[in-house]
């Protein structure tokens, strides 16, 4: 009886473990938008240091929020989404 009690805790606890292990999701697509922000950020801190007039222009001012803008929510988005 407690042979059976113990094969069937430990059965349980296998099947449990896998389904854990299946259901869990791929983080790939945040470490790689994560990263794509992280390597903006320096670049745009490298470029901003090196130029008092950057960015040149109110439409550069726009491109340079909108990319930063959309690598910020595709982290963040990609982070829920595989949490």
């Amino acid at each position: 009886m407690l042979a059976a009690a113990i094969t069937f805790f430990a059965d349980s606890l296998v099947f449990v473990a896998t389904e854990a292990a299946e259901e869990e999701s791929s983080k790939t697509a945040f470490y790689i938008l994560g990263g794509l922000a992280a390597v903006w950020a320096i670049a745009l801190f490298s470029i901003g240091m090196r130029s008092s007039t950057f960015p040149g222009s109110p439409a550069a001012q726009r491109g340079v929020i909108a990319i930063s803008v959309v690598l910020v929510i595709g982290a963040m988005a990609s982070s829920v989404l595989t949490a």
